[in-house]
């Protein structure tokens, strides 16, 4: 079984919005928790697609964070930072998200059940190896060894090569593969193109920020509103 991380394994949108609070407060100390919660929503949703601006390379890391970050401050009706500023923001947050990753309720269950029945298991993520990897570290995630980021061979989501190198690393074949993560297209749909079972993970008590509204899996893909109820498909 194959997992997304971010909002899948790791509350990446809690801990956006912790350190967005924790890097911006003495600045916007006006916010309302409404505006916290709709500031940190849009940031975490990327609605101009700075993220897969990145991943195909037209963007660095650094740049579309800041990207998401301008827009949400348009949004917010705050005025953009400067260069300078910019620039310093992104340090702090860098050096302030790791201290707030956390998994999900529901991860470390799984992963036990996982394992007594003997169930190997990994995670493919459409970000870098190495910073995938102490995201998972900080989140108490270490016990997860199969890890393959969009370095690792050159292809992102929902690109087949990523998917078929993380079921090569766990010893299985595509058809006997699950893939779970919270995007739709990009996981469980790309999964289930490239031959695995696709699985979407519509949480619901803590909808994906890209999830759409009225998105409806196709058929052939699995939904779940947890990730307890994938041993029900195993």
């Amino acid at each position: 079984m194959l997992f997304d991380i971010d909002e899948t394994l790791v509350d990446l949108q809690a801990a956006m919005g912790s350190t967005l609070q924790a890097v911006s407060a003495g600045d916007l100390t006006h916010f309302t928790a409404a505006d916290w919660e709709s500031y940190t929503s849009l940031f975490a949703a990327d609605p101009q697609g700075h993220y897969y601006a990145y991943l195909a390379g037209r963007l660095t890391f650094a740049d579309q964070r800041v990207l998401r970050l301008q827009h949400a401050r348009e949004q917010a009706g705050l005025a953009p930072l400067d260069s300078d500023a910019a620039r310093a923001w992104n340090q702090a947050y860098e050096a302030t998200l790791p201290r707030y990753f956390r998994a999900f309720d529901d991860v470390v269950p799984l992963l036990d059940a996982l394992e007594a029945r003997g169930i190997g298991y990994g995670a493919v993520s459409n970000n870098v190896h190495d910073y995938q990897r102490a995201k998972l570290d900080a989140a108490g995630l270490q016990r997860i060894k199969v890890l393959v980021g969009i370095d690792t061979v050159g292809a992102a989501k929902p690109e087949p090569a990523i998917f078929h190198e993380g079921v090569r690393l766990l010893g299985s074949s595509p058809e006997r593969t699950a893939y779970v993560g919270d995007n739709l297209t990009v996981d469980s749909v790309g999964a289930a193109d490239a031959g695995l079972l696709g699985v979407w993970l519509d949480r619901t008590d803590n909808p994906s920020p890209v999830r759409g509204d009225g998105a409806v899996a196709p058929s052939g893909v699995h939904t779940i509103g947890s990730l307890g109820e994938l041993l029900e498909l195993v």
